[in-house]
């Protein structure tokens, strides 16, 4: 009797079914679907933040900042639309950390040249602030491949700040 208790608690801790470990790879936590559900439309501001930049500026910088911004953020957008239970509409509407809201995303689609390089850093310093700090919330988070998203916004987010304070003079 002993030794099949043994044997189940092997097979049981071997086939990922012990507390803690039923989310590694699997089912999304309720704090990751909201976390994707709200960083989705956050990025998608992003998106469009830089590609006004590919219009509105001729500044190299801020131009190659936008397409490094746009060109990790739009594999991250398709990552969360897959993860099964996420509403990529859940929370559309809704204004997130460090998003801009409609007048500053006015005055980002009117203005040109150095006044748009100035807001286009600016805000999205902010935006980035706003990331980071949903992503804190998810470091931790049991599913790896969450857990892992948001370390690599961590630290690419943080970085590109370092960068644009840099062109901002900061």
């Amino acid at each position: 009797m002993r030794r099949l208790a043994h044997l189940l608690i092997s097979l049981f801790l071997l086939t990922g079914c012990a507390s803690g470990s039923e989310n590694s790879n699997g089912a999304l936590s309720s704090q990751d679907i909201m976390f994707a559900e709200m960083m989705i439309p956050h990025h998608e501001q992003a998106l469009e933040m830089s590609e006004l930049a590919f219009t509105n500026t001729t500044n190299p910088d801020v131009l190659a900042l936008a397409e490094q911004i746009s060109s990790a953020q739009e594999p991250e957008i398709e990552l969360m639309k897959s993860w099964p239970g996420v509403d990529a509409m859940g929370h559309a509407g809704h204004t997130m950390a460090g998003m801009l809201d409609e007048n500053e995303m006015e005055m980002l689609r009117v203005s040109t040249g150095a006044d748009f390089d100035r807001l286009f850093l600016e805000g999205m310093i902010k935006h980035h602030e706003g990331a980071i700090d949903m992503a804190e919330k998810i470091i931790d988070s049991a599913n790896q491949e969450v857990a892992k998203l948001g370390s690599s916004i961590l630290a690419s987010q943080e970085a590109e700040i370092q960068a644009m304070k840099a062109l901002l003079g900061k």
